[in-house]
């Protein structure tokens, strides 16, 4: 092989300044590693953000059927009034299933990843 000549060979070091904001660059991008810990509180949460969004949103869509047949009742007392008790009721009844859906979805959630939260306990508890 043949010797190449110095100025050739092209060198060049980071300072630790950049090599600091080079491995917060690669940290944003590198799959995140995530320990046991971690991994257990985000299942944990997920069961329970998933619940919560469910019954909220049931319960927001309740309120907003029952302020229509409020609405509808009070303005329109003529024409609308009976409808309007009848789609006030409707939304009453969907409010109040929002707390059953809750406690159900919560159960649910619970049981499809119990196995899993088991395991990842037990290896945290050793």
């Amino acid at each position: 092989m043949e010797n190449k000549d110095e100025h050739e060979v092209f060198n060049y070091t980071y300072s630790a300044k950049d090599q600091d904001e080079i491995r917060r660059i690669r940290r944003k991008y590198a799959p995140a590693e995530e320990d046991k810990m971690t991994q257990l509180r985000r299942m944990d949460a997920a069961v329970y953000k998933k619940a919560m969004v469910l019954s909220l949103s049931m319960g927001i869509a309740g309120a907003l059927i029952l302020g229509v047949g409020m609405c509808c009742a009070m303005v329109w007392q003529g024409t609308l009034f009976i409808p309007g008790i009848v789609i006030g009721i409707l939304g009453i009844a969907i409010v109040s299933l929002t707390y059953p859906l809750y406690n159900r979805t919560l159960k649910k959630e619970r049981e499809k990843i119990a196995s899993e939260i088991l395991r990842l306990t037990d290896d945290l508890m050793k």
